[in-house]
């Protein structure tokens, strides 16, 4: 007989992330965890996050989401939620822990068409960038883990590639030609921010550590 698959709960209302999570999750071999949605639980919250660094704005979603979830009959689970933004070095590192804003307020919600309109006069040699994830993970006994994982590289001149979202398609990877968004998706997760800090997620999961 099989083990039984212990549960994890994501702390997000976000399709990509969850579909992210999943991939990675299977094909770092973490398949004895399953991935839960708020949804699945019949848990509706859109936590405002007005935390000043990626951390805050995760555990603001993960301790919204758990306080929910804990007043399941079936009690507490470990959850998850992750938080992260694309630091431009030529906009000061902007815009950073407000990139879903930068998403939401662009004309036509078009981020990546501002941020390339905003990167217009700015020489390849200055167009430094990197995305930073970080992921909390907080267990049913209260205690917190923190994983950050970092995916260095350049804003480009134009977009290119149909896969991921937010960003990808103007972000050229660090030491390649290609764009984050013309990665496949078994390539993406090995070098991005989300892919390194949940690699480091499951590793500290298979020290044995419970998650109910």
């Amino acid at each position: 007989m099989s083990p039984a698959k212990r549960s994890i709960l994501v702390a997000s209302n976000n399709a990509h992330k969850l579909q992210e999570f999943r991939e990675i999750f299977a094909q770092f071999g973490a398949t004895d965890i399953e991935l839960i949605t708020p949804q699945a639980l019949g848990v509706a919250l859109n936590p405002d996050e007005t935390g000043e660094t990626y951390l805050d704005n995760a555990r603001i979603k993960a301790t919204t989401f758990r306080r929910v979830a804990s007043s399941r009959p079936d009690g507490l689970i470990s959850v998850i939620a992750d938080d992260s933004g694309l630091e431009v070095d030529a906009l000061g590192g902007a815009p950073g822990v407000h990139s879903a804003r930068y998403h939401r307020t662009a004309a036509n919600g078009d981020g990546c068409g501002a941020l390339l309109l905003a990167m217009a006069e700015v020489p390849e040699s200055r167009r430094t960038a990197r995305f930073r994830a970080v992921i909390l993970l907080i267990e049913p006994d209260g205690n917190e883990h923190a994983f950050e994982g970092v995916c260095e590289g350049f804003i480009a001149f134009e977009r290119r590639g149909s896969g991921g979202f937010g960003f990808d398609p103007v972000f050229r990877v660090g030491g390649d030609t290609r764009h984050l968004a013309e990665l496949a998706a078994e390539e993406k997760h090995r070098v991005s921010h989300r892919g390194k800090a949940a690699q480091q997620l499951i590793a500290f999961l298979r020290l044995g550590h419970a998650t109910h």
